[in-house]
């Protein structure tokens, strides 16, 4: 895997862990009961976001070395995976 083809995965990955995380343990001004005027009450009350970008930083690189550890490895033969060599 090339470096320009591990960045666009991670990334793609870190992405998507995001808005998998950006809900969890997020309480709205609603719930709360001090809606702030001019916001929506279904705004957060502390949006947390150093917490999820770690947390997202955390998952997201797990995801990602797992799989590419076990094909950079060898542990895995990868190419049965994806179909290019089938045993006959």
């Amino acid at each position: 895997m090339s470096i320009t083809l591990a960045i666009a995965v991670y990334f793609v990955i870190w992405w998507t862990v995001l808005f998998a995380v950006l809900p969890i343990g997020v309480r709205t001004q609603e719930e709360d009961g001090v809606v702030v005027p001019g916001t929506p009450a279904s705004a957060p009350t502390t949006p947390r976001l150093l917490r999820v970008a770690v947390i997202t930083t955390a998952i997201s690189t797990v995801l990602f070395l797992l799989p590419w550890g076990i094909a950079r490895y060898g542990l895995a033969d990868v190419q049965t995976w994806v179909g290019r060599s089938s045993p006959k």
